[in-house]
């Protein structure tokens, strides 16, 4: 019978025995055992952002310890702010939270309250310059009741604390408001609801989002308390009223809930060119909004030639570079481009762009590219560490996250948890449409099929 207890050692204090001053020379001797050690596939960094401390920073597995004769064990998950396990002061990350659902897997998860909680105490903070830190965790193994302990090699984590990111200095927000319906995520049954935003004007938010072939209406919360349809399909909303129909596409949807009323607009930005797909010879590659900047990003990998940045995947609107200064002209000069991946980024608000070298996560395997006969289905990073992609056509197969269309980094899931593993085991998807998010900080991706 395996027993389970997640300690917070912010300090430990290292305490040994030596022979005591008497005829009879007392020696303690922590047991011996064979294979304590975390089998874990271990982040080179763990983005800590305050907004999600329930989400799971790293889930701690190892095998089974060998005493070398049958045992019951307890396992203690231990961590500390120095390498060194010096100078401690006992707590239990229970009473931060912790949460062991399983104690019969050798596993304990941490979240990212727990670990930030351990970071506060080895002084971190969320402020430049004393953002980032190691801290170290050890798995201790102890025979019984009273056994001594033997302990696992250190593991040092280095970490980041990210301050929680709201408008991001654009004034932007998240609004209440959300798109719903078998047109966007199957009512609610396949993710959350697509995001409105505030704008400059009072009761007047802007969505962006990429729709199939069915209806939808708008709703607060994620939730039926308060929706919006349209009773007329006259571009009014009404409570509670009709769904409204809509066609496979990209839109920006304007909502005014004072006037009580909708626009729905035929709305993408894309990449076109020699550089990428022969001037339109294929679907533009597709830029997502980013709030926090109130700008348009894209991932993408590019081959050597020339670009430029058209509207709905036609040349009615069109922005190259002429003077080749980073700044958008209409209808202006192509863009010379070099072969790689990079993470390109319009500005509206100036008039500007910019094109990064940079990892491009994307999607990999036999249900989407046969593991590699084409390019992966790229992801764009819009917020630090959140990627995403809409909307991904998969197949009866298996998938794995890459970086970069190649094997140096990859993300799989082992466990079927919802947990990314670097290595990790294939992920089984099902024939269908899928919208797609990675998150490298919390370790974790979705994968909702909505259709």
């Amino acid at each position: 019978m395996k027993k389970l207890k997640f300690i917070l050692l912010t300090f430990i204090t290292v305490v040994s025995f030596s022979a005591c001053e008497t005829d009879d020379d007392l020696e303690f001797v922590a047991n011996e055992a064979e294979g304590i050690a975390f089998n874990t596939s271990f982040l080179e960094n763990y983005v800590l952002n305050s907004s999600v401390q329930s989400n799971l920073a790293e889930r701690f597995t190892w095998d089974d310890a060998d005493f070398g004769v049958p045992t019951n064990i307890t396992y203690y998950l231990q961590g500390a702010t120095t390498s060194d396990f010096s100078d401690y002061m006992a707590g239990d990350l229970n009473d931060l939270g912790s949460n062991i659902t399983n104690p019969e897997a050798n596993e304990i998860p941490v979240t990212v309250g727990q670990m930030i909680a351990l970071a506060e105490a080895a002084g971190l903070t969320n402020e430049p310059g004393t953002n980032t830190g190691m801290l170290y965790f050890r798995l201790m193994a102890v025979i019984g009741d009273d056994g001594l302990p033997s302990y696992s090699a250190i593991q040092g984590l280095n970490v980041e604390l990210q301050e929680e990111t709201t408008g991001g200095g654009s004034g932007i927000e998240p609004a209440t408001w959300g798109v719903v319906g078998s047109g966007y995520n199957d009512w609610g049954g396949a993710g959350p609801d697509g995001q409105f935003y505030t704008t400059n004007e009072a009761d007047v938010f802007v969505a962006y989002v990429t729709l199939i072939d069915g209806e939808i209406k708008f709703r607060e919360n994620n939730a039926w308390d308060s929706d919006l349809g349209d009773n007329d399909a006259d571009g009014t909303v009404e409570a509670g009223g009709a769904n409204i129909a809509v066609t496979a596409g990209t839109y920006k949807i304007t909502l005014n809930t004072a006037a009580a009323t909708y626009t729905m607009e035929e709305f993408s930005w894309g990449v076109v060119g020699s550089g990428y797909n022969d001037w339109g010879a294929s679907p533009d590659a597709k830029f997502y909004y980013d709030y926090t900047t109130d700008t348009f990003k894209v991932g993408v990998q590019l081959v050597d030639g020339e670009i430029k940045f058209r509207q709905n995947n036609e040349w009615t609107t069109d922005f190259g570079d002429t003077g080749a200064d980073g700044t958008l002209d209409g209808g202006g000069d192509n863009i010379a481009v070099s072969a790689g991946h990079y993470n390109i980024t319009l500005n509206f608000n100036d008039n500007t762009y910019t094109i990064e070298a940079g990892d491009v996560w994307g999607i990999v395997g036999s249900g989407y590219n046969d593991w590699g006969a084409s390019p992966d289905f790229a992801l764009t990073q819009v917020q630090p560490d959140i990627y995403v992609g809409e909307i991904a056509t998969l197949l009866d197969g298996e998938i794995k996250f890459r970086a970069n269309n190649d094997w140096a980094s990859d993300f799989g899931d082992t466990g079927a948890d919802g947990t990314l593993d670097a290595g990790g085991d294939n992920i089984a998807v099902t024939a269908g449409l899928y919208r797609v998010q990675m998150d490298t900080a919390n370790g974790t991706y979705m994968l909702n099929k909505i259709q």
